[in-house]
């Protein structure tokens, strides 16, 4: 008896359907240890950073805290106004975006070149021991770091100062804290000193993740170190430098208040007033509340438009950007 060897006809395939993504509820019953460690931090977030914008409104209001919130009078844009068109706020924009610039300058490049020459060094030891003096002075506050400055290069008892006025004579007797051309080099070389080292940190990390078939790879095609650290090693860092730089560029009018009002003199006081000093002068010592509140909402718009524009800039040029 013959058998019929034909194969079956093929059922037709069956499409198949979409996946249903989980609700809310099965997805927080999964997860919900990592939503229960998350708690903290938005009650952190909610309590301190987005409640207290409510005093925002006072920028538009002439406060007078006896009348509170609700009860103290609408000026609109007044204070705004007053702050662009007074005698201090061309000053204070100046001083303020000329220590930006020598951040974006000298600051923000600092930690990369230091990672990359920490990343070449091959002894561990010697590694290792680099890091953690470079680590040391991140943790020390900037009222140790402005008196070792005065330490330093007081003219009265300053041991630098003493030391170049011994070797270059009498002339070389500078006041290098009262003096208007030296307070910005110093506070450069403050921050240089202060965050450098913990800077290098994200770095070295990013450096860590390159993958070493690629130094490989450009050796044997006889690329030379500086060819590895060009075509290799930067290119693989680059997403985080550009990460780092879009946050930077938020805080360019961020100077520091603590810094700065450590440094500043009664000789200074016309290269070293930006507006974080500014908020504290008219809103604590002359009582501006409204005023000053104004000032920080201008810098702080700023600070969003910045971030902003510079991630989209990034994405433009073919970054991944932050968001």
């Amino acid at each position: 008896m013959a058998t019929d060897l034909a194969p079956p006809p093929a059922r037709a395939a069956s499409k198949p359907g979409r996946r249903r993504r989980p609700g809310l509820g099965a997805s927080l019953a999964r997860y919900r240890w990592l939503y229960l460690m998350l708690i903290p931090g938005v009650v952190y977030f909610a309590l301190f950073k987005y409640l207290p914008m409510y005093g925002i409104t006072i920028a538009f209001q002439d406060f007078l805290p006896f009348l509170g919130y609700s009860g103290s009078p609408w000026v609109g844009f007044q204070h705004f106004q007053d702050l662009f068109t007074g005698p201090d706020f061309g000053r204070l924009m100046f001083n303020t975006l000329f220590l930006a610039l020598l951040t974006v300058v000298f600051i923000f490049p600092a930690p990369i070149v230091v990672a990359l020459l920490l990343n070449e060094l091959r002894i561990n030891v010697l590694k290792r021991s680099v890091q953690s003096v470079m680590y040391i002075p991140h943790f020390l506050s900037w009222t140790i770091v402005a008196s070792l400055t005065y330490l330093l290069f007081s003219a009265d008892y300053g041991v630098l100062a003493g030391w170049i006025r011994d070797i270059l004579g009498d002339t070389a007797k500078i006041d290098y804290i009262a003096q208007e051309e030296w307070f910005r080099p110093l506070i450069i070389l403050q921050q240089l000193w202060k965050l450098t080292g913990w800077g290098t940190i994200i770095y070295l990390a990013a450096l860590a993740g390159v993958d070493p078939q690629l130094y490989e790879a450009a050796r044997m095609d006889g690329a030379s170190r500086f060819r590895q650290l060009w075509h290799v090693t930067l290119p693989a860092i680059r997403p985080t430098i550009v990460v780092m730089a879009i946050l930077t560029s938020g805080n360019l009018l961020d100077t520091g208040f603590e810094q700065i009002w450590l440094m500043t003199t009664s000789l200074n006081r016309s290269v070293a007033d930006v507006f974080d000093t500014y908020v504290y002068y008219t809103g604590i010592t002359q009582g501006a509340i409204s005023y000053s509140t104004a000032v920080g909402l201008f810098k702080g718009v700023v600070g969003c438009i910045l971030i902003f524009g510079s991630n989209w800039l990034a994405k433009r040029l073919g970054q991944r950007g932050l968001l």
